[in-house]
């Protein structure tokens, strides 16, 4: 199944939601406007289109193997990447002092919704090279910035995140790998870590491992983790590569999906010590990985988006030629393609609406991030900064969630034939299910959702993002029928959203099983109101620009998802605040030995 990249909606929401004519009123992103956005997506389609975009069956086929510590790529794997690095493409939204291009995150965002569309596996060796990118930019020594990023920027180099052990889990107060400082100044690394994404491979010259471990004496708990980079190869003074470090691949996962990615196991120190050097000061290494772990979480909601994208856009195909069954509303006496009857319609529209929604959420966010760290006004970055915060966990959590309803939605329409691997339908439905576990499973995001982002300030960022939800509501209201109906769920959602925000900030700490017992329903509903919301902010904008003639076609499929949206995922939202704020005995009365 090919894959086309949905370029036109990139742009209205980059245009429109995410305006991208106030990001290129930032400092730094004066040449980024529309004319650069739709240069950049256009090209990038290309690549991701003819080039990454075929592999995807071949690495689910051909998955990535391991043979006496050496990872070999899926076939195709290691061309792709070096024309992926050669375009320029990893650096995208890096800062130009170190060869990248300086773009803003609300274009490179996109960029890499593509790229995850065309293979997920494939995309994963660049997303965390972004995440150690970031790390270094913002707490690497300038040794360590000038040894490290321009290779990684330029993709000649690539990087890793290496938090979990098989002890440790998501629970990193566990992590037990240890680190001996040495007179150089260097560190000696020892341990093992599980689940690291591209941890060996035969794409890029060099791999850059950034590392959770502990230094010798330090503090139990997270208060003790340091974070080290731990090349696979050393670097000499030059910048060429010296010896092999002490860190080597035991073996590969066998997964689920994203088959073609391959999830090392590494050993560091079984041969006196992989050398390491320390990122920023001892015993802050959550601290700098956290960096790199909301870079990723971010990311891998934008991998959300793209698995549901792709996922549609098979569906559609199918339910065009698949012929099965009349109308039944009698317009065809013969039996018709599938995509006439209504409940494939539902199914296509489910998909559409909440890939679409999810899709405008997360631009409107990345504008929101570059808002944050661009701005000329501290107050303004502030807001941004807040309302980015807000986000990440909307985008990670309800986005994945929603990719694995959708990719289910998309095997459905396919039947029978769905669950036959040969169409490829189910590919998409197994390699959806990572995403809500990786860089902090669902429960993860929605306890931060809670905690940190929620009851901390007793509500009032999320009570100011309902006050703008409010204002689209006002203009819902003097709007077209559509506009009013829209409107009308909208108001029900944020309200059931307000009274869930009530409800976190009285119980976190008076009854906290309560309030964590509905914490993934909050999450579930909070992303549903964001994603809903600029739905509906596009519609009022849809219905403008039809009205002008402006691509009406496009204008008025926008208006007809937004309706869909508001009428079939929106609504759910008032039964969700009822079960978080009425559930929590259902939840936690059953006692542990009747499980």
């Amino acid at each position: 199944m090919s894959y086309t990249a949905p370029v036109k909606d990139m742009l209205f929401n980059i245009e429109h939601l995410a305006r991208i004519d106030q990001v290129a009123a930032l400092p730094g992103f004066e040449d980024a406007g529309l004319e650069t956005a739709q240069a950049v997506l256009e090209e990038c389609a290309k690549l991701n289109e003819g080039v990454v975009a075929p592999l995807n069956r071949e690495g689910d086929l051909k998955p990535s193997s391991v043979k006496d510590g050496v990872v070999t790529t899926t076939p195709g794997f290691k061309d792709a990447y070096r024309q992926y690095a050669e375009g320029g493409w990893q650096g995208l939204q890096h800062p130009t002092d170190f060869g990248g291009q300086g773009l803003p995150k609300t274009i490179g965002s996109v960029c890499g919704e593509m790229l995850n569309s065309a293979n997920l596996s494939f995309a994963l060796c660049p997303l965390l090279t972004d995440g150690a990118i970031e790390a270094l930019l913002t707490a690497g020594s300038d040794e360590q910035k000038e040894t490290y990023l321009h290779k990684l920027i330029s993709g000649e180099w690539t990087g890793t995140m290496n938090l979990t052990e098989p002890q440790a889990g998501s629970d990193l107060a566990a992590v037990r790998s240890r680190a001996e400082p040495q007179p150089d100044g260097t560190y000696k690394i020892f341990g093992t870590k599980i689940f690291i994404t591209y941890g060996e491979h035969d794409m890029a010259d060099n791999i850059v491992h950034l590392v959770l471990a502990r230094v010798v004496g330090a503090p139990e708990g997270v208060k003790g983790i340091s974070l080290f980079t731990v090349p696979k190869f050393l670097v000499n003074k030059d910048g060429s590569l010296g010896k092999r470090n002490d860190v080597h691949c035991v073996s590969i996962e066998h997964k689920l999906g994203i088959k073609a990615s391959p999830t090392a196991v590494l050993q560091y120190g079984d041969n006196g010590g992989a050398i390491g050097t320390l990122v920023g000061q001892e015993n802050r290494g959550l601290e700098y990985m956290f960096i790199m772990m909301n870079a990723a979480r971010y990311a891998v909601g934008v991998q959300g988006i793209a698995i549901s994208e792709r996922a549609y856009q098979q569906a559609v195909q199918y339910a065009r030629d698949r012929v099965q069954s009349r109308p039944v509303d009698g317009s065809l006496n013969t039996a018709a393609p599938i995509i006439h009857h209504p409940d494939v319609k539902r199914m296509l529209m489910t998909m559409r609406a909440a890939t679409e929604g999810c899709r405008a959420m997360a631009s409107v966010a990345a504008a929101a991030y570059d808002a944050a760290h661009h701005h000329p006004d501290a107050d303004v970055r502030k807001q941004n900064q807040a309302f980015y915060e807000f986000l990440v966990p909307l985008v990670k959590g309800y986005s994945t969630e929603m990719s694995l309803e959708v990719t289910s939605l998309g095997v459905q329409v396919h039947g029978g034939m769905g669950f036959i691997e040969e169409t490829g339908a189910a590919q998409h439905y197994r390699d959806a299910k990572i995403l809500t576990i990786y860089e902090g499973t669902t429960a993860i995001q929605a306890n931060d959702l809670v905690g940190r982002k929620t009851a901390r300030d007793g509500g009032t960022v999320a009570k100011a993002i309902a006050a703008q939800v409010r204002g689209t509501e006002a203009e819902l209201a003097k709007g077209s029928a559509h506009a009013q109906a829209v409107g009308k769920r909208l108001t029900a959602a944020r309200e059931a959203f307000e009274q869930a925000v009530d409800f976190i900030v009285a119980n976190t700490k008076a009854n906290p099983n309560a309030a964590f017992a509905g914490s993934v329903p909050y999450l579930m509903l909070a992303g549903n109101l964001m994603a809903g919301w600029q739905l509906a902010r596009a519609l009022l904008v849809a219905e403008d620009l039809s009205a002008k003639g402006q691509d009406k076609a496009f204008m008025d499929a926008k208006i007809t998802t937004a309706r869909f949206y508001a009428d079939h995922l929106l609504s759910r939202a008032p039964g969700v605040a009822a079960s978080i704020v009425d559930g929590a005995e259902g939840v936690t009365a059953m006692a542990l030995e009747a499980f």
